[in-house]
């Protein structure tokens, strides 16, 4: 018994800084969870040709709405107008997605963790 005598409360100070540990990752996981919930809900907004394309999306990445002016619509320039619907598409998403990143971000406190989202 003497050889463990230094030893006897080092035990449970482990035990008590892991289970505070555990807490704070659980206290962590519910916050980061309501901001999630949040910012899913959250709508973000991108243009392109100055704003003759207008696409609206979530935080879960879905697409909201698509609005196009009439001067956008040139039947003989289809193309124009696909590249700009794709522009405002991948710029809403890009939007929507560093929304939540941010969000996650103040939640972490900045810690990168992988697989997080």
């Amino acid at each position: 018994m003497g050889k463990y005598k230094g030893f006897s409360g080092s035990g449970m100070n482990a035990n008590k800084n892991m289970n505070s540990v555990i807490r704070q990752a659980q206290k962590m996981q519910e916050e980061m969870e309501r901001v999630q919930e949040e910012l899913e809900d959250k709508e973000v907004e991108a243009t392109s040709g100055g704003g003759v394309v207008t696409v609206k999306a979530n935080g879960k990445k879905e697409i909201l709405s698509i609005k196009i002016q009439p001067e956008a619509v040139d039947p003989d320039d289809v193309e124009t107008l696909e590249d700009l619907v794709m522009v405002a598409v991948n710029d809403a998403i890009k939007k929507a997605d560093d929304m939540m990143t941010e969000g996650m971000s103040e939640v972490t406190g900045g810690l990168n963790i992988p697989g997080l989202f």
